[in-house]
């Protein structure tokens, strides 16, 4: 067996499974938190990205994924701008929540 076979059964990504928990669902979570009140809003937010970045940075180190080395610290970062809308120290309505949302979102697949 091959090192890059062994390093892709180690992927997360290979299974449908783990994909969903590590980032299809709180992908989702953010797409469905747009319709909460700020607040919870903000908190399911948090936890996403905080559990993606985690992810991310997780899988990087199993499999030497280059796409999660930089996505991990990216969702991590993207916790900044979240705390800075929820806090109100940039004030921006509904669209603002959301140019941020397709931000994170696009952004992590961009990369």
């Amino acid at each position: 067996m091959t090192n890059d076979a062994i390093q892709h059964s180690r992927d997360w990504l290979s299974s449908t499974r783990t994909h969903a928990l590590a980032w299809w669902v709180p992908q989702a979570a953010i797409v469905a938190a747009l319709i909460a009140p700020v607040p919870l809003r903000a908190l399911i937010w948090l936890v996403a990205l905080i559990w993606m970045g985690t992810a991310c940075i997780l899988n990087s180190r199993r499999c030497g994924r280059t796409h999660c080395r930089y996505t991990g610290p990216y969702y991590l970062g993207m916790i900044g701008p979240v705390l800075m809308l929820a806090s109100g120290v940039v004030s921006a309505g509904f669209f603002g929540w959301l140019i941020l949302g397709v931000l994170i979102l696009a952004g992590g697949k961009i990369i």
